[in-house]
């Protein structure tokens, strides 16, 4: 594998640029970072992308890979070192189930309607938000955590028996809702523990020296005691 380092174009509060940033730090592969907003499509990321959808990972050669998780596939079969996707076709199965449950359902039912409204509708509009969808989400957001809760009470991690892109792909997801708040984390103690066990891994230091303007973090976010 070449030490050359290659480019991801993201978004910092994109669930899926988060996951596959954390991805590349586990993996120790070196990367250097774009900062895009989503709506604005730029014809330079359309000529990567002609979908436009973030991220978009450009290899040394100049050559791209989009789809976040075929990039997380990408890269867990170009440096084997730190297996993140299981060791065992039921335990691939198991962690490829939660992350496309994340990608998918949650984010529909969760993550589109709350950052929609509360993050991307402010920078991209200057809109108030619709706070019927706001409270939706927030419903919604009950029962997923009830089942993070539970894996996390049953399960050294997510996915199994040690770290992968399952608890990836969550981390990602639930960052940004810490990033906004929106997390009451005392009601949720064995998903707290799971969460502070990978908010304190190295990879995810990145993450927390994120900023938004006009959107500051929430008082805990960056508290790895919290």
């Amino acid at each position: 594998m070449t030490l050359e380092r290659r480019t991801l174009y993201h978004f910092p509060l994109c669930p899926f640029s988060r996951k596959v940033r954390l991805f590349l730090y586990e993996k120790g592969i070196p990367f250097g970072l774009v900062h895009e907003l989503p709506w604005q499509r730029r014809e330079g990321v359309l000529k990567l992308n002609p979908i436009g959808d973030l991220p978009i990972l450009v290899e040394p050669d100049g050559s791209v890979i989009t789809q976040h998780n075929a990039i997380c596939e990408y890269l867990n079969e170009l440096t084997p070192v730190n297996n993140l996707l299981g060791d065992t076709p039921k335990w691939r199965a198991e962690i490829r189930r939660i992350t496309g449950w994340f990608d998918s359902s949650f984010y529909m039912d969760v993550f589109k309607p709350l950052v929609g409204e509360r993050v991307v509708k402010a920078l991209r509009t200057g809109l108030m938000p619709n706070s019927m969808m706001i409270r939706a989400a927030r419903d919604n957001l009950k029962s997923y955590l009830k089942y993070i809760e539970w894996m996390a009470a049953h399960r050294p991690y997510l996915g199994g028996k040690s770290l992968s892109m399952a608890d990836l792909a969550v981390a990602a997801h639930l960052s940004v809702l810490d990033y906004l708040g929106e997390i009451s984390w005392e009601n949720y103690p064995e998903m707290k523990l799971w969460y502070s066990k990978i908010k304190s891994r190295p990879a995810f230091s990145s993450l927390l020296q994120d900023k938004i303007a006009g959107i500051m973090p929430s008082e805990m976010y960056t508290n790895l005691d919290f």
